[in-house]
Order: structure tokens, then C-alpha cells, then sequence
């Protein structure tokens, strides 16, 4: 792989583990520090999106100045041998309205592509400590710890199903399980990756919200679909357009069960 040749992968990912890790001593700054006199603080969020921006943007610059940072208007699709090849998708802050109040299910994702293919991703949740990584088609884990996705044959009352905000506003659910929604979606795949639940229906995603947990969840042996079971393709959404397709997360050989619990409303 040309990463190798030219830092070496380990290289690379012990710049992603130290960079991270030190974007959530900054974001630690600013958590749960939102205005107590209004739901939800927009000024603490904006101001701390773009502290951690230029701050992962200075780390980049100072060690690899010729690498990119993804763009939500990112159009360079051009194949490349030169430092360019390598692009870093920085999310600062994947679950605001719980860092803005002060609850910890909240995180900061780093994934590395190589001309479009992914290298590695990482997903830190600075509150809790918690930091789940992988290479891709390679192993996932939870710190040292390997992770792997639920190995349940057939959903039951146990099961654990997370999904988003208005979830309920669009299904009728027939799921034996409890479901739930922790406000984070790199959390929620994240879970999933490592068998605390067995599948999560997300939303209103982009490229830049997926790239990292997406990485980690298929290492985990985890897959993200569409609703009707068709496969969803991360890279289609590289110009940063929003995903419109509401998508299926989920260890594999239970599509179907899941699916069938969801209806829709009409």
C-alpha cells in the first residue's frame, strides 16, 4: 500500500491517536458549558466546531503540510502519487446537544483515505475515555480491546435497537427489544461494532458524519445498508451532499427481522 511507503502506516496512526485524543483535551474545554438559560447553546457549539477545526487543521499543517482535510465540497477525484493523495475527514463534534448540556455520550471522529480508499478510523469519546479504531479490513477495537458485532441469530427482548430523533414520527415499531437514542450516531455505530446492540437506524447523515465509524464497524464485521436492503455506498457521497436515504445499521443475518419490525407510517 503507498501509505507504507511513504510514512508508514504506524506512522500515520499514531499521529490519528495523538491528534485525537488532544482535540478532546480541547474539546473538554467548552463541554457542558452551554447556556443553562436556553435548550441549546449554538454560540458555545460554533465557537468550539471551529477551535477544534483549526486546531486539528495546525496539527496537519505542522507534521503533514502537503496532506488535505475533507471538504463538504471536496471534488478532487483524481487518482495521485504525491502527498495530496492522502485526505483526513476531522468531524470535531458528533452529538452537540449533548456536549452543549453536559452529557458525555458525545465524540470526535478521524478517518484517513488514500486517493478515496479508506486507510483507518477513529472515533473518541473524550468524556468517557472511550476510543474505538480500526484499519480497514482489518480488526476493530475498543482501546487494546478487539470488538466484534453481536453474534445474536434472532432478535429477542434483550435486543437493543438505537435510532434517531424522530425516528417515531416515520415508524411503527413491532421490535421485541428496547430501543433507544443516546443523540450520538458515531456512538451509536460504534455500540453496535462492539455487540452492545444489534443494529441502529440512522439519518440526515453526511460523508464527513460516516467515514470514521463506518471504517470501525465493518473491521467489527458490521454492515450499513439501505432500508430496503440495498447496499449503501459511502463514496457517492464524497461532494459532501446530505444522505437522504435513512440507513440500516446492523450485525450481519438480521436484516430481515430487523426490517420487518419497522413500518411506516403512512
Amino acid at each position: 500500500m503507498a501509505a507504507k511507503k511513504r510514512h508508514g502506516i504506524e506512522v500515520l496512526t499514531q499521529f490519528a491517536m495523538e491528534v485525537i485524543r488532544r482535540s478532546g483535551e480541547e474539546a473538554l474545554l467548552y463541554y457542558g458549558k452551554g447556556n443553562s438559560r436556553i435548550k441549546f447553546d449554538e454560540e458555545l457549539v460554533t465557537e468550539a466546531d471551529s477551535h477544534l477545526m483549526e486546531f486539528f487543521q495546525d496539527q496537519l499543517d505542522n507534521r503533514f503540510p502537503e496532506h488535505q482535510v475533507f471538504k463538504n465540497n471536496q471534488s478532487n477525484t483524481d487518482y495521485t502519487h504525491d502527498e495530496k493523495r492522502y485526505i483526513w475527514i476531522f468531524d470535531p463534534l458528533d452529538g452537540v446537544a449533548n456536549f452543549q448540556a453536559g452529557i458525555p455520550i458525545w465524540g470526535i471522529s478521524l478517518a484517513l483515505i488514500e486517493n478515496f480508499w479508506p486507510i483507518f478510523g477513529v472515533f473518541y469519546m473524550p468524556a468517557t475515555g472511550d476510543l474505538f479504531h480500526a484499519r480497514a479490513d482489518q480488526n476493530a477495537f475498543l482501546g487494546t480491546e478487539e470488538i466484534h458485532v453481536s453474534d445474536l441469530k434472532n432478535i429477542n427482548d434483550e435486543s437493543l435497537l438505537f435510532t434517531y430523533s424522530r425516528f417515531h414520527h416515520r415508524y411503527r415499531s413491532t421490535f421485541p427489544g428496547k430501543i433507544r437514542d443516546l443523540g450520538c450516531t458515531g456512538a451509536h455505530i460504534c455500540y453496535v461494532a462492539m455487540g452492545r446492540a444489534e443494529a441502529a437506524v440512522i439519518a440526515n447523515e453526511s460523508y464527513q458524519d460516516l467515514a470514521a465509524a463506518g471504517i470501525i464497524l465493518e473491521a467489527a464485521g458490521g454492515k450499513i445498508c439501505k432500508m430496503d436492503g440495498s447496499d449503501f455506498f459511502i463514496n457517492e457521497y464524497l461532494d459532501g451532499q446530505k444522505i437522504n436515504d435513512r440507513l440500516l445499521v446492523m450485525a450481519p443475518g438480521i436484516y430481515s427481522q430487523v426490517r420487518n419490525s419497522l413500518q411506516e407510517s403512512s
